[in-house]
This record gives structure tokens, sequence and C-alpha cells, in this order.
């Protein structure tokens, strides 16, 4: 029996585009859905619950930029795969984009047995990715997502669950400046009301009993995992 490849959501305001995209992803055996702004990407993703998500950079209402922060802000999406699409090169752009979470930029010129191919491989990836054991290592420090265990120079440190959720997230991203509220949508939900020092009081808790700084807070803005 072939394995079903994937659901894929396209998120382009340009229905030419949308249209031989949509055609040749089909004939791949993809599910597909549409979405012509971000504004409506999001309201698709949470319905269709896309493998991948193709993502235009210049849209109305809402752009790929936006729209790919507001995903990443829910964990339902948090290892969803996002290819920008994109009609210009812009390297500035580009960087904000892979900074913000985004596996992959592919140019609008590109054929599309070639833009076939790229998302079957960042979808195989993903799958892959999903059934090994998710270990983060930085030298001597392993963070292991699967087992929700940190471990520094082979010896087991305890850390509560929000502790470990927090250094988890801030470690996935090494060098990226987490939000505040970005945080406490992702670890601790948007139904939960926790104080303004929770996040504060975690940081410290993780330095004492990892017992160095790895955590870098950046004065009024948010934190990043630097080891």
């Amino acid at each position: 029996m072939d394995v079903f490849p994937g659901k894929i959501l396209i998120v382009d305001d340009e229905p030419d585009i949308v249209e031989v995209i949509s055609y040749t992803l089909r004939t791949k055996g993809y599910l597909i859905a549409v979405a012509k702004d971000g504004r409506e990407a999001i309201k698709k993703a949470k319905e269709f619950k896309p493998d991948l998500i193709l993502l235009d950079v210049m849209m109305p209402f809402k752009d790929g930029l936006e729209t790919i922060k507001d995903l990443k802000k829910d964990e339902e999406f948090e290892n969803t795969a996002i290819i920008f699409l994109t009609a210009t090169s812009d390297d500035r752009i580009e960087i904000e984009g892979l900074k913000l979470g985004a596996d992959d930029y592919i140019y609008k010129t590109i054929k599309p047995d070639v833009l076939a191919t790229r998302i079957g491989m960042a979808i195989r990836r993903m799958r892959k990715e999903d059934l090994q054991e998710q270990k983060l290592i930085f030298g001597d420090l392993e963070i292991n997502r699967t087992k929700f265990s940190v471990k520094h120079k082979d010896k087991e440190i305890a850390l509560a669950r929000k502790e470990f959720e927090l250094l988890s997230l801030l470690a996935s991203k090494p060098g990226r400046v987490f939000l505040r509220n970005e945080i406490l949508q992702r670890v601790w939900g948007i139904d939960v009301i926790v104080g303004d020092r929770t996040i504060d009081v975690h940081v410290r808790k993780i330095r004492q009993k990892v017992g160095f700084d790895l955590i870098t807070t950046i004065k009024g803005v948010g934190y990043k995992f630097d080891m």
C-alpha cells in the first residue's frame, strides 16, 4: 500500500500560482487546502491540520512573517513544516523568516516538479524526526525531549515539568530571543493566568539546578538559550 504523502496548506493571494501548485501537488497524491491571506491561513490551519504550510511572504492583511509568528506561538503547529514562497531575493526577509522558524525558502519561479520534490523531502524529514528520540545536545548537556530529562556530564538533573518545558523551548532555537508573551503562551498556555515574575522565577531555578548560566536575559524583551 502506498504511504499517504501528506496534507498541504497553500497560502497565497495570486490565484494563478495557487492553481499551478495545487494541480502539481494533487497529482502527487497530496491533500490540499488553500488560503488567500494570513488571517485565513491561521483559521484554515486549525481546521485542516496540515503537515506542511506553503506560505507566501507578501500578502494583504497579514503577511507571511506575521503569520508564522502567530502559528509558532501555538503548540499545535510547533512541529508543522513551513516553507516560504517568495518572488524576490531579499536576504533580510529570508534571514528573519528562518529565525522565526521557517524550514526553507522556495522562489515562485521554481519548476513545479522541483517544488514537489522539495516539499516531499521536508515532510519526510519532519516525519523521521518525529519517530526518533528527540535529543538536544550541547557539549556535556543533553536535553531529551522524548523522556523529559536533562543530563549534564551524564548526571541527571531533576527539573519540574514547567522548568523542563521552558528550557526545552529556549534550547529548541539556540540564540533566538523568545519574547515573554510567547513563552507564557507556549509553556503555560493562554488559559492560565500567571504572575509577571513567573518566568524569572523558573529561569532562576533552572540556573541553580543546572549549576551554570545557560539562559541569557534580554532586559525588557525576553530570553534566549546561550551556551
